[in-house]
């Protein structure tokens, strides 16, 4: 039970990093180019739509980028510190 717990607190860790990172990307971008801004919360749940059929996407590019993010930081924290 307690592996269960925090393999879902872990994950949802991750996805927030990752929702994060996409969001900051994401404003950036979309300020540059004049084009609309998504919320966080669209940036962590999906859009604000209700016939929005991928919700899965989010949450799998949320996690891979979160992943990626936080790999990266473990690395140059370790470059850092040798």
């Amino acid at each position: 039970m307690e592996e269960i717990l925090f393999w879902g607190v872990f994950r949802s860790i991750i996805k927030f990093v990752g929702a994060t990172f996409r969001w900051i990307y994401g404003s950036i971008w979309r300020t540059i180019f004049g084009k609309p801004k998504f919320t966080f919360k669209e940036y962590l749940y999906g859009p604000k739509s209700p016939n929005y059929y991928d919700k899965l996407a989010h949450g799998g590019n949320n996690l891979i980028i979160g992943f990626i993010v936080i790999l990266l930081m473990v690395f140059a924290l370790i470059k850092l510190f040798e």
